[in-house]
């Protein structure tokens, strides 16, 4: 597998790549690592581990937990909830440890591990690199330190949490939603219980898809990543907009009455006015990534909200907003960060915001989010290149700036080596859909040349 820690944590094919003997190994890794770095010191640590609905998550969670508790960790075991659920009690119940196990919008035969430090928050890159060294030194023979007698952890099961976790989203919201009829697409994932039920003590009438997890069916042809049968659904039973989000609730794309795709650029437009209207939003500024649409961008100016870009990562959107103190940001995606009430993407806060705004203003969701207009954006891979020397090669930077005077200031190009892949991303935006496709190509072809 390469490194063993991506963007998001630890993933790959469950029982191929991600192992139960990895699970364990990892868990155990961990453990030791917080505690040399004085996580643990002075008290018993305590660690939730929750899970997305996956075949897999079975087996992988006890060997998680199996791991913690080897290595003297109590264990709350908080079963199926959403990766934003698992960072939320991380931070309430006063853990020192949050693990999830999900591959989020992945196919059902991948899973991951992801850790939560204290507070709910992302492990530091370098806590990261130094659990998997540990992790491999012990994999090839070091042996472990274990605790004996009464020094090893307990399990319990936590089954609090998902009260808990609705209770925190319904605390969160400015207003209720009675009135609106909404549809649920929960990609029969880690969401199919809590979301249905935040949404319907809210006040909203519910009609759910997806909702139906037998551990074989996640995001299979739903959720976030398929919205056609979300947009028949709307459409069907006359809602006023519809939900879906991925395997782990991480993430929120919606649908408007008509049936019509309202992405994550739009779900921002429309939540960075409503907190400004609350001065919530804090220095009027919202944080997103290069990869936004220049129609984001245009709207963020007329509204007089600051707009700072990151490289493509909600993580890197994350470290953007904590450092800075920002309150608002994600990507198009539908990875919303609301950091006032999240230390993640939370596709089920993010829903139910968007729909008290709805509520609140009595507008329907295709006029708020007519705020923005989507310019036409067209993404072509270039496979087969040295993505090395995208940002050295002369012939490269010339077919840039020769697209960027024909598009001028309607229109943008970005050009991005992939981060696992021997190949580069053309991205082009312009006013006129058939005026992007021809730069992109153009584009394109002139990448392949300089630098296949």
């Amino acid at each position: 597998m390469g490194r063993l820690f991506g963007t998001d944590g630890v993933r790959g094919v469950a029982n191929a790549d991600l192992t139960a003997e990895m699970a364990l190994g990892l868990s155990v890794a961990a453990a030791h690592v917080l505690a040399e770095a004085g996580t643990f010191e002075g008290h018993k640590p305590k660690a939730v581990v929750g899970r997305d609905p996956r075949a897999s998550g079975e087996f992988l969670e006890a060997a998680v937990v199996a791991g913690l508790a080897s290595a003297g960790v109590d264990v709350l075991r908080v079963g199926v909830l959403p990766t934003p659920a698992v960072a939320h009690l991380t931070g309430a119940l006063g853990a020192d440890l949050g693990v999830m196990l999900s591959a989020s919008h992945n196919a059902m035969p991948d899973n991951g591990i992801k850790f939560f430090a204290r507070g709910g928050h992302k492990l530091a890159d370098e806590l990261e690199d130094k659990i998997e060294a540990v992790y491999e030194s012990h994999r090839h023979g070091e042996p472990w330190e274990r605790p004996t007698g009464a020094g090893v952890g307990r399990v319990r099961s936590y089954d609090e949490g998902f009260e808990q976790y609705v209770a925190h989203l319904l605390s969160v919201l400015p207003n209720r939603l009675d009135g609106l009829k909404i549809v649920l697409d929960e990609a029969h994932g880690a969401a199919s219980g809590v979301s249905p039920e935040a949404f319907a003590r809210a006040g909203a009438k519910i009609v759910t898809i997806g909702a139906e997890p037998d551990g074989l069916n996640i995001n299979d042809g739903c959720g976030s990543t398929h919205l056609d049968k979300l947009k028949a659904a709307v459409v069907e039973h006359g809602a006023d907009l519809g939900i879906a989000h991925d395997g782990d609730a991480d993430r929120c794309l919606a649908v408007d009455h008509t049936g019509e795709e309202v992405d994550g650029d739009q779900i921002l437009s429309v939540l960075a006015l409503a907190m400004r209207e609350r001065s919530a939003l804090r220095a009027d500024t919202v944080v997103a990534t290069v990869m936004s649409n220049l129609g984001f961008k245009l709207a963020m100016e007329r509204a007089g909200i600051r707009l700072v870009q990151t490289a493509v990562g909600d993580r890197y959107v994350l470290e953007e907003m904590k450092e800075h103190g920002y309150a608002l940001g994600g990507e198009q995606s539908g990875h919303v960060i609301i950091l006032d009430h999240a230390t993640t993407g939370d596709g089920t806060l993010t829903g139910l915001l968007l729909a008290a705004r709805v509520a609140e203003t009595g507008r329907t969701l295709r006029e708020l989010a007519s705020v923005m207009e989507r310019l036409p954006q067209v993404l072509i891979n270039v496979p087969d290149v040295d993505k090395s020397r995208v940002k050295t090669s002369a012939d490269v930077a010339a077919a840039v700036a020769e697209a960027e005077r024909e598009l001028g200031s309607t229109g943008r190009v970005l050009l991005r080596p992939s981060g696992t892949e021997p190949l580069v991303r053309v991205m082009v935006e312009a006013a006129d859909i058939e005026q992007a496709r021809a730069v992109a190509g153009r584009l394109a072809d002139a990448v392949k040349s300089a630098l296949g």
